[in-house]
């Protein structure tokens, strides 16, 4: 029999419908999460995959979780294709045995039937505020193997055939510091799982099994299509780009990653060789997280209608060497892969940008630094993690922006009203420095700081940051913009500069100002070239001052309007 004919307007109308069911979990989970991670910062991902395990859309929170899911689906369905029952939800982390990213992020699946067969899995994603291991926020960067960084779970059911296994959520609450916020995040996931089940049952009811099918392979086609449209209109060679990361401690050694980007034809390879082996620390990457950060990279290249399903990520290979930090290795600590996950993303716009040099913008601030104070306050537990998003790079049409996530991670900055609200923590200061931009024809994003001071009477600080050693650059004649710093009583005499990755946790005492400044992003363009009007107003707001415009931009004249003042970095 003839394959039915495929109408465009029913698939642009069954992609969005699969977009909704997507952004719905997201929706739910943003709404019913306990932790300040989850619910303020976005750290979590949700997506609806077919019963292969092929994602066929996800919520717009976090790309590099994309790439991830069908490693993940496939352990799981080789481990339990047979014995998957309606109202069953699996839980899991472990990057070594169930294809996850790193301990804190918990997926929470739930395979989904109509008529007795199944079609779907509903799938989450989410950093939990703790997971037990030697540090609070178990963010470990000092981890040298993954014992040290907290509670593994091999793929296990949550919830069997509608049963909760209590035994499972008693390890659970027994291994973690903030039982109460990782399990209500894992309900919020549940709902969020148990929202895509109601969405996709009534979407097989109205299409039918062979059009849901028919459609979905459409899709999957669709994007693999438009990838490798998009990948042919890039012009043919291999692009080169060596990044680093800063290093670990008090005495850092750079970290390398060097990249080989080769386009042929409609197809792309990216070539890790060269990188930096297996690193003493939390910084390793799993595989299927190196394939998920560089699909994330590609996916920016793409017109914004492309499905975000597993289609468009076939016409991309990715070669990574056996002995190299971005291929972990039972059991190297992977605890603070989020940064190296940026980290690939930057060097591979870095290489792109020689094939692309009016599309891409120059280096950003890297990433969210990942700040977690912890302790306990009037007889409560604490962990406080947050997320903070800093800038972008220069382009060829633009200034960089400012208090804007790494696109790898749609995070958002915590407002101050909740931190306060709900952590033994005030912040003192929030906001943007005065000549951090990298200078240029449009100048990077300025450097985004903020302080924190200790009300508790002691607590504990780990910080995940980079870019001091190795500020983000600038291309084609933009200069590199400002380098992080992490600083503890800023302008007393007890001041100290903090490492950027800080190996151990330090002790604050009551009264302690923590601050940090992110770094600036790169400038685009030759500075020589910046309009005097542009220049004038960076002055008026506060983000540049007279003595830099004339040292950066060989600028002279005295502004007509005092600047307002900012803070200097």
């Amino acid at each position: 029999m003839d394959e039915p004919a495929i109408d465009p307007f029913q698939v642009e109308v069954f992609k969005c419908r699969l977009d909704s069911i997507a952004n719905q979990m997201a929706i739910t989970t943003l709404r019913t999460a306990y932790s300040a991670i989850l619910r303020d910062s976005i750290d979590f991902s949700t997506a609806v995959t077919d019963a292969n395990g092929l994602t066929l859309a996800q919520g717009v929170t976090c790309p590099v979780h994309l790439g991830s899911f069908p490693a993940a689906m496939n352990r799981l369905i080789e481990m339990f294709g047979a014995q998957l029952h309606e109202g069953d939800v699996f839980a899991f982390n472990d990057p070594y045995v169930a294809a996850g990213q790193h301990l804190p992020d918990i997926y929470v699946v739930k395979p989904i039937f109509w008529k007795a067969n199944l079609i779907a899995f509903g799938i989450t994603v989410g950093h939990h505020s703790d997971v037990g291991g030697i540090v609070p926020g178990s963010n470990s960067i000092g981890s040298i193997e993954i014992f040290q960084e907290g509670l593994r779970l091999p793929i296990v059911k949550l919830i069997d055939a509608g049963r909760p296994v209590d035994a499972i959520w008693e390890i659970l609450r027994l291994n973690v510091r903030t039982p109460d916020e990782v399990v209500g995040d894992l309900h919020a996931q549940i709902g969020a799982c148990n929202i895509c089940e109601r969405e996709m049952v009534l979407l097989y009811e109205a299409y039918g099994a062979d059009m849901v099918r028919l459609y979905s392979d459409y899709l999957q086609r669709q994007g693999e299509e438009i990838a490798r449209a998009s990948i042919a209109g890039l012009p043919d060679g291999i692009y080169r780009f060596e990044d680093h990361i800063d290093g670990l401690g008090e005495r850092p050694e750079p970290i390398t990653l060097h990249v080989a980007v080769t386009i042929d034809g409609d197809r792309a390879t990216v070539d890790w060789t060269g990188s930096s082996p297996t690193v003493a620390g939390g910084l390793n990457s799993p595989k299927a997280y190196t394939h998920a950060c560089c699909y994330a990279a590609f996916r920016c290249l793409m017109p914004p209608n492309t499905p975000n399903c597993h289609g468009f990520t076939r016409p991309i290979t990715v070669v990574v060497p056996e002995d190299c930090f971005l291929n972990a290795r039972f059991p190297a600590a992977c605890g603070v892969k989020g940064l190296t996950g940026y980290r690939m993303i930057d060097c591979l716009f870095g290489a792109l940008a020689q094939a692309l040099p009016q599309q891409l913008t120059a280096d950003g601030a890297g990433g969210a630094t990942l700040c977690t104070i912890s302790g306990s306050h009037e007889g409560r537990r604490f962990v406080f993690s947050e997320t903070v998003a800093g800038n972008y790079g220069g382009s060829a049409q633009h200034d960089g922006e400012e208090g804007v996530a790494h696109i790898g991670a749609n995070h958002t900055n915590i407002p101050i009203e909740l931190i306060e609200q709900r952590y033994p923590l005030r912040i003192t200061q929030y906001g943007l420095g005065v000549d951090t931009a990298g200078a240029g024809r449009y100048r990077g994003g300025a450097a985004l700081f903020r302080e924190y001071e200790i009300l508790a009477d002691s607590a504990l600080l780990q910080v995940r940051s980079d870019k001091r050693d190795f500020p983000p650059h600038g291309l084609f004649g933009g200069r590199e913009g400002s380098a992080s710093w992490n600083i503890l009583n800023p302008g007393t005499p007890d001041e100290r500069i903090l490492p950027a990755l800080m190996t151990e946790p330090m002790i604050l005492r009551k009264g302690d100002v923590f601050r940090h400044v992110m770094s600036g992003g790169g400038g685009y363009g030759p500075p020589e070239l910046r309009a005097e009007e542009d220049i004038l107003t960076d002055i008026h707001n506060g983000l540049l001052s007279v003595d830099a415009a004339g040292k950066q931009y060989g600028w002279r004249d005295a502004p007509t309007a005092a600047p307002a003042r900012l803070i200097e970095t």
